[in-house]
């Protein structure tokens, strides 16, 4: 049982975006050195954190971060990466509002969820095709025919983004089958989880 003041400590440790990062860096450095018998820093820079202002300042970033994958060469556009915010939003429809809608963009009389996100998709795609020596930009054909849609996500692209994003599921089918066959693998896996399923809406 924790008490008092211990309580706290935690309490604050918790609540700390700065601690809960160092962490998960701590602990995947730990893990990864043990795991390769090597020694020493896993990751290059600290964590930052810092404050933007809303708007331009704010809009610029979110398509920088948006962007790494691209110019990584790791995908082709920012939708097929689902860890970024603008995967995110088409993949799963921003499943249950996890990230704001703003974007920095937002304006006052604009409520439509999916133009916001049109907007912002047109701003990353701009930003992207342009070549500021930072890697890979997003293919001018690409920019090109997103452009003569107006930067629209058709339904059927809607659908394809999110059946892929419901496909990365470990196992999928009734409760009773996922169960099943969890509890076929689940010692393959190490896992000590006493979870069965989650629904996928």
């Amino acid at each position: 049982m924790i008490a008092g003041e211990q309580l706290e400590r935690y309490r604050k440790r918790l609540t700390s975006l700065g601690a809960f990062i160092k962490d998960i860096k701590q602990g995947f450095t730990w893990y990864y050195n043990r795991r390769m018998g090597r020694e020493g820093f896993f990751w290059g820079e600290r964590f930052k954190s810092v404050i933007v202002e809303d708007g331009k300042t704010l809009v610029n970033l979110l398509a920088y971060v948006d962007l790494n994958p691209i110019r990584a060469g790791i995908f082709a556009w920012p939708e097929e990466y689902k860890w970024c915010s603008l995967g995110y939003h088409v993949q799963t429809g921003n499943r249950e509002e996890l990230l704001s809608l703003g974007f920095g963009l937002r304006e006052r009389e604009e409520h439509d969820s999916q133009e916001i996100v049109r907007k912002y998709r047109a701003f990353v795609y701009e930003k992207g095709a342009v070549d500021a020596g930072k890697g890979v930009v997003i293919d001018h054909k690409l920019v090109e025919k997103e452009r003569k849609r107006r930067y629209r996500v058709s339904r059927t692209e809607r659908f394809l983004y999110r059946s892929r994003y419901f496909t990365d599921s470990g196992i999928i089918g009734s409760k009773a089958f996922v169960g099943e066959v969890f509890d076929r693998v689940k010692h393959l896996l190490g896992s000590q989880d006493k979870r069965r399923s989650k629904r996928i809406s």
